[in-house]
């Protein structure tokens, strides 16, 4: 008679570090981070383009500098320039994973002065002009920087690419540092 003999699972948790399980190559945490980057990333680098270039019914470059001027920031066309390229570069960054502590920065620092300049007087709510629109902003950047890009992004082989509690102060102290120094120029 033949025995067949069913190997012995343990529960002890030492057992179980012995024998990890296998982790998905992908999973669905890193999809949606990557379709929330992509989404986002891509979004405000075409917001960006818009002021640069005049694409996506954007009103390019000049026009911008004119609304820029309006607002105090002067000489307006200098000012629209960093504006847009901060959107576009940070929106950028952001969609590829790509130095991603720093990419958020160029989007907060963004949305800092937007919120000073234009919609903090109007309340909280988008329908009324209020802040809503760029605190989302800036929040989604700042939580990109905080959880990292994500193992589907270029920043996965480096340092900063893990995100965290540095990589999220990062972003927030140099976007609220470029937004100051803007503001007070």
């Amino acid at each position: 008679m033949m025995i067949k003999r069913i190997p012995h699972r343990s529960t002890h948790p030492a057992d179980s570090a012995a024998h990890p399980a296998a982790e998905p190559v992908v999973t669905a945490a890193d999809c949606g981070l990557l379709l929330v980057r992509l989404t986002f990333g891509l979004l405000m680098a075409a917001h960006g383009a818009q002021k640069l270039f005049g694409l996506f019914g954007g009103d390019g470059l000049t026009a911008t500098g004119k609304g820029f001027e309006a607002l105090g920031y002067r000489p307006g066309t200098l000012f629209a320039v960093l504006g847009g390229l901060s959107e576009l570069l940070g929106g950028l960054g952001l969609a590829l994973g790509l130095l991603t502590p720093l990419a958020a920065a160029a989007l907060i620092g963004v949305m800092i002065n937007a919120m000073v300049t234009v919609t903090g007087a109007h309340g909280l709510w988008d329908t009324d002009g209020g802040v809503e629109y760029n605190v989302a902003i800036a929040v989604v950047a700042l939580a990109v920087a905080a959880i990292g890009p994500g193992r589907l992004a270029v920043d996965r082989f480096f340092p900063w690419g893990r995100g965290g509690w540095g990589a999220a102060a990062v972003a927030l102290g140099l976007g609220g540092i470029g937004a100051a120094i803007t503001l007070a120029l």
